[in-house]
Formats: C-alpha cells, structure tokens, sequence
C-alpha cells in the first residue's frame, strides 16, 4: 500500500512538472504575479483564495474593474482558474455569477485598448534619418539602425530580437533567414524561419544593415541587449524624428511591418506567415488599421 501511495505522488509530482513545462516561464510568472494579487484581495478581506469559490472571484472581479481595462480582468481570471489546476482544485469559471457579472461589467467598462502607434514605413525613414544625423558613435548607430530595420522587417517581437544568436542568422542571395527558437506564439518552442529579402535602397536595408553590424559587434548574440532597452531604444529616436514617444514602444516594429505590409496590400496570410500569429483577428486589426485611409468612402470626393 505504501508502493501505490508512493508511486501516485511521483506520478502527482511529474504531472505537475508536465503542466508546468507547458507553458512558458514568463506566462508562468505572469500567473503567479496575477493569483498573488487575487490572494491579497481575499487575506484583507477574510476570503479564501485557494481553493475558492466563484462568488469570491466575482467580488474580485468587480473590485478589479474599478480601475482596470477589461483584458486585464480577463487575464486575471484565467490565472486565477489556472494555478487552481496546478494545485488540483476545479474552479467554475464559467459560473454564472462570474459570466453575467463580466457581461455587466464589459457594457459598463467597455473593451477598447488603446495600443501602442505602429511604426510605419515613413516613421521608419525619419528615423533612419536622425540616427545617422546624431552625434553617437558610428557603432552604435550602426546597432540600433540594425535593430529597427531588422526588427520591423521580420515583425519582430522585442523577447524575439535579443535572442537572435550568430547560428540564427543564414544570408542567402535573395536576403537573409533569421530563425526563431522560442516565441509567445510558439509555446511548443517548434521555432519559425523569418525570411527578410534585400532592399533596393541599401539605406533601408536590414538585411546590408545586419551583414555589416555582424561584422562590428562580434558577440554571440546579435542584439546583446535586454528587451527593455529595445523600447526604449525605439522611444529615443522617435522623439528625436519629432514624433510623441510616448505613444511607441517595442511593440511599435511589429505592428509597423504588420499595418505597412497589409497598406501595401500584403495577404493575411503573408503576414501572419511573417510575424507567427496564430489567430488573423489581431492581423485583421491591422489591414483594418491601414484601410482607414487607403479605402476609405471619402477619398473619391476628397480628390475633386
């Protein structure tokens, strides 16, 4: 008998291990931040967090929306239901008492976030511009003109561009393949292969750009750099090409390539093949985004 009840808190200890690999470290940590959150609402209050009940996480839900934006409270829940499941307890997410409350809470809130400003393609240039008319070192505009130009033209994410390693980086005769290990979208860690082909202007071109940076920065990492800094990075330069830094960020490259791709008339497809969504409703706001002009019931009599 105590064989079985060995064996079943291995085997408990392992499936654990299991769930827990399944998904990233970050996402992990980001569950742990958000319960830890919910916890200290329900220790203030004299509630029980673990195992809880659905009227709890609705009072917490409602205490959220106060001053919180609607995804925020969606994240929370399924933290709060997920490290349940690690725990091996069944929380009722889908309890009535937390559905309508959400549903009421949606219509009073609203769903509407408000993005960071893709860099487009015309942003991208003005800041070409002021990084070769800046006085930094030839280096370093070298790194970040890299970074930028890199970075928007394989729609990037930040986490993406800093992992970059020398042995990612094949250059091909039509421009360069980039691959990706590990992504947010790619939780499996099967990895993609970016491919960037050259520009006719060598100004503009990541991939003239990224051959002559290799041979600067003789790093193993391409961008050795953290995440953060390709933000702020971005944030510098915009300012300095006159734009409101406040309103871009490291996020700014990928929606940049995706809204400029779709402006061009680049397929859904095409650019999900490119930046490796796996649901076309975040591409589809970009096409959307880059129709607000190009298609839009006006033009015909604007031009008159």
């Amino acid at each position: 008998m105590n064989d079985l009840t060995t064996e079943i808190k291995k085997l408990e200890i392992e499936t654990l291990d299991n769930l827990k690999l399944s998904k990233a470290k970050n996402t992990i940590r980001a569950y742990k931040s958000d319960f830890s959150d919910f916890a200290l609402f329900c220790s203030k209050h004299g509630l029980k967090s673990m195992p809880t009940d659905p009227k709890i996480v609705s009072l917490y839900l409602t205490h959220l929306s106060k001053n919180s934006k609607f995804s925020t409270l969606k994240r929370r829940l399924a933290s709060i239901n997920v490290m349940h499941k690690y725990k091996g307890h069944y929380l009722d997410t889908k309890h009535p008492i937390i559905v309508e409350n959400l549903l009421g809470i949606k219509r009073q809130i609203g769903v509407h976030q408000k993005a960071k400003k893709p860099l487009l393609f015309n942003d991208l240039k003005q800041i070409i511009k002021v990084i070769n008319d800046s006085k930094t070192s030839e280096f370093k505009k070298l790194r970040d003109k890299s970074l930028i130009l890199v970075g928007f033209s394989g729609g990037f994410r930040r986490s993406e561009l800093v992992a970059i390693t020398r042995d990612d980086v094949e250059f091909v005769k039509e421009g360069v393949k980039i691959f990706v290990k590990k992504s947010k979208s790619d939780q499996s860690g099967e990895g993609m292969t970016k491919a960037i082909p050259s520009f006719k202007y060598v100004e503009y071109c990541p991939v003239d750009h990224l051959k002559h940076w290799m041979i600067e920065n003789k790093n193993e990492l391409i961008f050795p750099i953290s995440d953060k800094n390709v933000a702020l990075i971005i944030k510098k330069h915009a300012l300095s090409a006159g734009l409101d830094e406040k309103k871009y960020a490291g996020h700014s490259l990928r929606s940049g390539f995706a809204t400029t791709t779709a402006e061009y008339g680049a397929s859904e497809r095409n650019i999900m093949a490119m930046t490796g969504h796996k649901s076309v409703d975040m591409v589809r706001r970009y096409i959307k985004e880059a129709d607000l002009f190009k298609n839009n019931a006006l033009n015909k009599i604007s031009n008159e």
